[in-house]
């Protein structure tokens, strides 16, 4: 018998089947269930009742709901405008070619994305404790009229976030930046300086063109990650359920989570978190049109 005549067309969906069971089993039917309790208003774990659009409607008039979106849009844009230009301006420096110890610098940068979120809010809890932690100590040893019991994580809720994520984040991104960097070609630097170019107009008629794709993507990235961040302030934040004084660290899935597991309204929360993904994917495909007038 022939190779031809022993191929059997199921053979292909049985290597396929694994992850065609896991795939419906763990993405396909959460997402249809959690869109069809969207519409529902849960009274314990087996008791639902449809409520159709209650709970968007309730949504949009929710003042915490609100709170939480405040603080993630601000969030959001402190992670754009610090994390891109501090992850592309260690590329730009990194990409020098006078610098020395390259391999030994991007190591040092990457390295803290490797440990992730939950030892990143740990780290920087103790880090900023008020008087036993290591910031305040340093800066009244150097500084003896600083205050040791300076409040970082309790009056500057926004900047310990933002540093600590920047801290995760800008060394993994600045791999990216690094990447585009070294595929830019060399000719058009050279010929740009020997007509007189300098640094800034080399780098925003040349460099920046060629590497906006990885720009654009980063942002993208920087959006996402911002908009869905859930584990550092509720770690950070733990004794009062992650919302942080007067809940300035409450971001739109921290609040999801205590309304679908403290509060037992997961039908309130697939509302919610139904919202955000749309809020996503229409970021992305705006970022898409976006992107494509940029490149005519």
């Amino acid at each position: 018998m022939s190779s031809s005549r022993a191929y059997s067309p199921l053979v292909p969906w049985c290597l396929l089947a694994p992850f065609l069971v896991a795939f419906t089993t763990f993405t396909t039917w959460p997402l249809i269930r959690s869109l069809v309790l969207a519409f529902e208003q849960t009274y314990g774990p087996k008791t639902t009742a449809f409520v159709g659009l209650l709970n968007f409607k309730f949504l949009f008039a929710d003042p915490m709901f609100w709170t939480a979106v405040g603080n993630t849009v601000l969030f959001t844009i402190c992670a754009v405008c610090l994390q891109i230009p501090v992850a592309l301006g260690l590329a730009l420096l990194l990409n020098r070619p006078d610098i020395r110890g390259k391999r030994i610098f991007r190591l040092i940068f990457f390295a803290p994305s490797i440990v992730g979120l939950s030892f990143v809010a740990i780290l920087f809890s103790l880090l900023l404790e008020r008087r036993v932690g290591l910031i305040n100590s340093s800066l009244h040893a150097l500084f003896p009229a600083w205050d040791p019991d300076f409040p970082w994580l309790q009056n500057y809720v926004l900047t310990s976030m933002s540093g600590a994520v920047l801290w995760l984040s800008a060394g993994f991104y600045m791999i990216y930046f690094l990447a585009a960097l070294q595929n830019v070609p060399s000719e058009l630097l050279e010929a740009a300086s020997m007509d007189g170019a300098g640094p800034w107009q080399r780098f925003r008629h040349i460099t920046l063109p060629e590497i906006r794709p990885i720009l654009n993507l980063i942002t993208l990235l920087v959006v996402i990650g911002s908009l869905q961040l859930f584990e550092l302030p509720f770690l950070v934040y733990n004794d009062t359920g992650g919302s942080g004084p007067d809940n300035r660290a409450l971001t739109i899935v921290t609040y999801l989570y205590r309304t679908g597991f403290h509060s037992g309204d997961l039908g309130y929360a697939s509302a919610i978190g139904w919202v955000l993904t749309l809020v996503l994917i229409g970021f992305a495909l705006l970022q898409r049109v976006i992107a494509r007038r940029a490149e005519r």
